[in-house]
């Protein structure tokens, strides 16, 4: 974990072509790409990593893709990782990117995509049951991309790890272990599938792989979104795997996928999501 660690670690301490690096708070630090102009709409990304490892810089050639071609303020959140930092560091430091984000003046605060992947997707759905909750900033609409979502899932026994890459049982037990410490009674906030009342949340975009660990916690939260009254779409890939687009990006249905995220993003810039 150490080597992936410092591998992910100085990359996001480079300056991003065509971006900054911008300082939230003594903790919290941004990857921003802008269009430049505004006031424009705002996405917040949250890279994945299991909660222990990964970096903002991860998600510089989305950022700057919507940055390029949407004309969004992209920003990236640099969040601390665990086990150093559990549950809710992680959280609070999106939630403080956030309100960062919406304090821009080049950013339309009522036209404001969250979203993430893996773990990040994770952390971004947390961070739209948070914002319901504080009512500071209501986010449009979020995008969770095979989000890690169900601490219970790693608890399963009826799994072909045969069929896995990437993020096993294992892994997925050792995620959990260190964003939740010593947590006791898993909190909701933490385990989104855990939060009963999933009303008055913006519309959801969930995409994910067949062969993704996460595959049925996802489609279970689609499910009670839709039982909840909030729109939501359902991206499923036939025979991916956990992170596939971010491994094989010059593959055809990684191309796609991608480009679906996109669209979703563009219809909330525009005002045409919902449904």
């Amino acid at each position: 974990m150490g080597v992936v660690r410092g591998l992910t670690g100085a990359a996001g301490k480079r300056a991003p072509s065509g971006g900054s690096v911008e300082r939230v708070d003594e903790d919290v630090s941004v990857r921003v790409f802008r269009p430049g102009s505004g006031p424009a709409p705002g996405l917040l990304w949250i890279h994945g990593g299991g909660y222990v490892i990964g970096s903002a810089a991860m998600a510089d050639p989305f950022c700057r893709g919507v940055a390029r071609h949407l004309g969004g303020v992209a920003a990236a959140v640099e969040y601390r990782l665990a086990p150093e930092h559990p549950f809710p560091a992680p959280l609070e430091d999106c939630y403080a990117a956030l309100r960062w984000l919406a304090a821009q003046p080049d950013v339309d605060a009522e036209r404001i995509v969250i979203g993430g992947e893996s773990a990040g997707g994770g952390l971004a759905a947390a961070l739209a049951l948070l914002a319901r909750e504080r009512g500071e900033v209501r986010p449009i609409l979020q995008v969770l991309s095979y989000p890690m979502l169900d601490d219970r899932t790693s608890e399963r026994t009826d799994v072909d790890p045969r069929s896995l890459r990437l993020w096993s049982l294992n892994a997925n037990r050792f995620g959990w272990g260190a964003y939740l410490g010593a947590a006791g009674e898993v909190p909701p906030l933490a385990a989104p599938a855990r939060y009963e009342d999933l009303s008055g949340l913006p519309p959801a975009w969930i995409g994910v792989g067949t062969n993704d660990l996460f595959l049925d916690e996802d489609l279970a939260y689609a499910e009670r979104l839709r039982e909840a009254g909030v729109p939501c779409d359902v991206h499923t890939v036939e025979g991916a795997y956990h992170g596939f687009d971010l491994v094989e990006r010059r593959a055809g249905v990684s191309r796609e996928y991608v480009r679906a995220r996109i669209a979703a993003v563009r219809e909330a810039f525009s005002g045409s999501s919902g449904g």
